[in-house]
């Protein structure tokens, strides 16, 4: 299957590969979003490098661990000879650099070690011996290309980028966390496996899948979107059923709370105070490590942080922006048990897609996707990259009576600030009197309240574009449609 997209990525493993220095990268994102796929496809084929990857097992044994290893240091240095495993890690990586060392002198090799944080089981001091092998052999070595690569962000961060030891500042490339495909992205994805859509039908998928390769790769040729969603998400051994709990115990440590705290904040679309969440969840507004933990989910991607325009500092709020959490809580959990009982009928997707829930549902997804399409609108409404994106909400019950909530905003450096309210709907959506009173309602409370003299302009982004009414061409400086996404 063709590498899609990560052009960014590419070229800095394009960089690490034609330097002519040791190089030391560390790669984190979520489970199933192409790390692993990223670096052995770029680099297995390579005639530059030898490329040596091991992968760390989940609650694997010290001894399983270091015998896997050495196992693929016979393979890749000794022609599939069988080697005796070391007693620990230090024997081990002692082996490894023995191997290397045996190379011929102008041969590059990449070391990747996925899953890195699996093999740093209890008393391996695995990160200790890397800390001792990378200053004290490897670093020296310009041959020598390290990749250190997991799932788990909170570890990556916490024991490599923060390293307080002996590996403290010793990457020599800036930490690569890897996101999930965009739209557009994802559009060339599916394309490669002659999977022919629409972008009204893309973002309908993407809804579902929030762009994970993994989860793309499982949908079938022939079949309707939401034929597509119902093989995936509503079948008893549909891939997105269970995937869920495996999403996050797969990354976190344990991870019941976290899912606390996503549960907790996916009860409020429009985000949650960080001094609620940490009383709610812990009783107090320190938290005992909680304001860590939503750090944890943010690097994850699972969660955004923002501070609504002019708030102040403790005005620091929290919302899902993981498309399959949102799915899997509102839709999946809710009927899982009929689910794994095989007691859904055919065809359940496709009969929700004309219900109130599927219409509120969509519109808080398709916010998320625009969130993370920021550069596409801002260039679609020919707004500079030096605008700061923001939302704006009210801050007492008085102002929630106004109906005081702006979706996103661009606060512009040209005396400016756009407004934008964002509609997902099937058709082109229309703006009538009452909704025109409603946006200059709107836009007046939004004045009042923050006093800002800067020029207020509206814009629309709408999936399926703004039907023209004297109502829109009096209030609505620019559109932004599906297309403009892509």
């Amino acid at each position: 299957m063709k590498l899609i997209g990560r052009s960014v990525e590419k070229e800095v493993l394009r960089d690490l590969l034609n330097s002519d220095n040791p190089e030391f990268l560390a790669i984190y994102g979520r489970r199933r979003v192409g790390k692993t796929y990223l670096v052995r496809e770029y680099f297995s084929n390579s005639k530059k490098a030898l490329f040596f990857n091991i992968t760390g097992s989940k609650n694997g044994k010290l001894s399983s661990q270091i015998e896997h290893f050495t196992d693929e240091i016979g393979k890749v240095f000794y022609g599939g000879a069988n080697l005796s495993p070391g007693k620990n890690w230090d024997k081990t990586f002692k082996i490894l650099t023995t191997a290397i060392d045996n190379l011929p002198k102008n041969q590059k090799i990449v070391l990747f070690f996925d899953e890195f944080p699996w093999m740093a089981t209890k008393n391996s001091r695995v990160l200790t011996t890397l800390d001792y092998y990378w200053n004290q052999y490897w670093s020296r070595n310009k041959r020598i290309k390290l990749i250190i690569c997991g799932s788990s962000a909170s570890w990556i961060v916490d024991k490599i980028l923060n390293n307080k030891g002996g590996l403290h500042n010793r990457l020599t490339r800036s930490p690569m966390r890897l996101l999930p495909l965009n739209l557009e992205e994802t559009k060339k994805f599916l394309k490669s496996q002659e999977i022919d859509m629409t972008p009204a039908q893309i973002t309908q998928l993407y809804m579902v899948t929030g762009g994970i390769p993994y989860y793309l790769t499982h949908v079938k040729k022939g079949l309707s979107v939401a034929q597509n969603i119902d093989l995936l998400a509503f079948k008893k051994d549909g891939l997105l059923t269970r995937e869920f709990d495996n999403l996050y115990s797969s990354l976190f440590d344990n991870h019941d709370i976290y899912v606390d705290l996503i549960r907790l904040i996916a009860e409020h679309k429009y985000g949650l105070g960080q001094e609620e969440i940490l009383k709610k969840i812990w009783g107090n507004t320190k938290g005992e490590g909680g304001i860590k933990k939503l750090k944890e989910l943010q690097d994850t991607g699972f969660i955004m942080r923002f501070k609504p325009y002019l708030h102040k500092k403790k005005g620091i709020y929290y919302k899902i922006i993981d498309e399959y959490t949102l799915f899997y809580l509102d839709w999946i959990e809710p009927v899982r048990d009929g689910l794994l009982h095989s007691k859904l009928s055919q065809g359940y997707w496709e009969r929700q897609q004309d219900s109130p829930k599927w219409r509120v549902w969509s519109g808080y997804a398709f916010e998320s996707i625009c969130y993370k399409h920021i550069d596409k609108i801002q260039t679609s409404l020919n707004i500079d990259a030096t605008a700061l994106p923001s939302t704006w909400r009210a801050t007492s019950p008085q102002e929630y009576e106004k109906g005081a909530q702006i979706d996103l905003l661009f606060d512009r450096t040209d005396d400016s600030i756009t407004l934008c309210e964002i509609k997902f709907t099937r058709q082109p959506f229309g703006i009538d009197k009452a909704y025109a009173e409603e946006l200059e309602n709107k836009i007046k409370v939004f004045k009042e309240i923050t006093r800002t003299r800067k020029q207020i302009f509206l814009s629309i982004i709408s999936a399926s574009g703004l039907k023209k009414s004297r109502y829109s061409q009096e209030l609505v400086s620019g559109v932004v449609t599906l297309d403009d996404l892509f």
